[in-house]
């Protein structure tokens, strides 16, 4: 389902990826500056308690994540630095992301918790780590010849998840809506992980 969703606005905002290509914006710099903005908009809004207006920051500049490789395909320029690149950068703004509502948590909005203001700091943290997680250990096996593409929470998964969450959260003014989700990405995070590590397992036995 994802992949067609990713497919739909790749072919909407494919003009203004031409546009950019025409002015002579390289799909690195595309790459750089979405990140930029993801983390802008997350350790800006998020801590402040602006969460819809951090969710749509945030969720523009995801979009850069469709456009450079559209740009780079289209350029004939597609290669594993900026595979590696994109991957990376990725990290940062996925930290920005869990970073920023482990901001909120300790801030001055706190107290509209549902639970314990700090549990969901160390729930937030425990998405952030875990979700690090996830990335490498598919980023190893790929390393060592393997595949470990599998899981229940993917990182496009992940980020859907959280933002429309926090986003109606912003909307309606239902945090139970972030902690929730919350929650919900630390188990499945987790059990993607140990998903991820069966199935390296298995490669590894067979090999």
């Amino acid at each position: 389902m994802l992949q067609r969703f990713r497919e739909f606005w790749t072919n909407v905002w494919a003009p203004f990826a031409d546009l950019l290509l025409r002015l002579g914006v390289t799909p690195d710099q595309v790459t750089i500056v979405g990140t930029i903005g993801v983390m802008g908009g997350a350790l800006w809004f998020f801590p402040r308690g602006q969460l819809l207006t951090g969710v749509l920051v945030v969720t523009a500049f995801v979009f850069s994540d469709l456009l450079d490789g559209y740009m780079a395909r289209k350029t004939g320029t597609s290669s594993n630095w900026g595979a590696f690149l994109d991957s990376t950068l990725d990290r940062f703004g996925d930290a920005a992301i869990f970073g920023g509502l482990l901001l909120y948590y300790v801030g001055p909005h706190a107290e509209t918790m549902l639970g314990p203001p700090r549990l969901y700091v160390y729930v937030s943290l425990a998405c952030l780590v875990l979700g690090s997680i996830t990335s490498y250990v598919r980023a190893r096996a790929e390393s060592l010849g393997m595949t470990a593409k599998v899981g229940i929470a993917e990182r496009a998964e992940r980020l859907v998840f959280i933002l429309v969450a926090t986003g109606f959260n912003g909307i309606f003014g239902l945090p139970i809506l972030t902690e929730l989700a919350l929650w919900l990405l630390v188990g499945a995070s987790g059990i993607t992980v140990i998903q991820r590590v069966i199935v390296v397992r298995q490669q590894a036995k067979s090999a």
